[in-house]
């Protein structure tokens, strides 16, 4: 079985990871069941193991945490979802590329759920939609925005960190960054895009898309 914790209000950074770290070694020692845990932080942003400090544009604007996770830069804010993930990929087939490639498709089923098309691409960690509305880019392509972030950490196969979904942040925080690294590209949100999501419609659809995606292991 798999807990599913959801945290009201704003969460300090630290505190999750420190949260996370207990939990994470609590599982791999057999003392607690895998946990899906849902909250959201107050604006900062987060430097990942492959973070550049060119793409840190506004160093003063929000607190900076660097962390031990996979990825570049990311923000964390109010009215994004955040789904830390802890769960024994061990158990799970130990392969943490299929494992980063399920939580896309966790994401990807879960934007379906409010007829949003989300799609991965290469080279590009995350979950991305189309904006045909929008000019194309130099090259002539369709413009793409960023809906969903991942980025995680293992230890003795346990995972943590895991994925966080833009709900109804305020877009222009992301200015103080270049996410993930990619700056010809842009970042979207469910409301962004026409849709009147709350917070409470994703819990839903995430708990409902998870075992379809996550089957309980042996």
């Amino acid at each position: 079985m798999v807990d599913w914790i959801t945290t009201p209000g704003l969460t300090e950074y630290r505190e999750a990871e420190r949260w996370m770290e207990a939990r994470a070694s609590a599982i791999a020692a057999g003392d607690a069941a895998e946990c899906i845990w849902l909250l959201e932080h107050p604006p900062l942003y987060t430097a990942g193991t492959s973070a550049r400090s060119q793409d840190l544009t506004d160093p003063n604007r929000f607190p900076v945490f660097d962390t031990r996770r996979g990825g570049q830069y990311t923000y964390h804010g109010p009215g994004q979802r955040v789904v830390y993930t802890l769960l024994d990929v061990g158990q799970r087939g130990r392969d943490v590329r299929a494992f980063v490639q399920s939580l896309e498709t966790w994401v990807i089923a879960t934007l379906d759920t409010f007829n949003v098309k989300g799609e991965i691409r290469t080279g590009r960690v995350g979950v991305w939609v189309e904006r045909p509305e929008r000019p194309r880019t130099a090259e002539g392509r369709l413009a793409e925005d960023k809906i969903a972030a991942i980025g995680i950490r293992l230890r003795k196969w346990i995972s943590f960190h895991g994925l966080s979904i833009n709900v109804e942040p305020d877009l222009s925080h992301f200015d103080g960054i270049v996410p993930c690294g990619i700056a010809e590209h842009g970042v979207t949100s469910l409301v962004d895009l026409g849709l009147p999501v709350t917070m409470d419609d994703v819990d839903v659809a995430l708990r409902q898309t998870f075992e379809t995606v996550f089957p309980d292991h042996p």
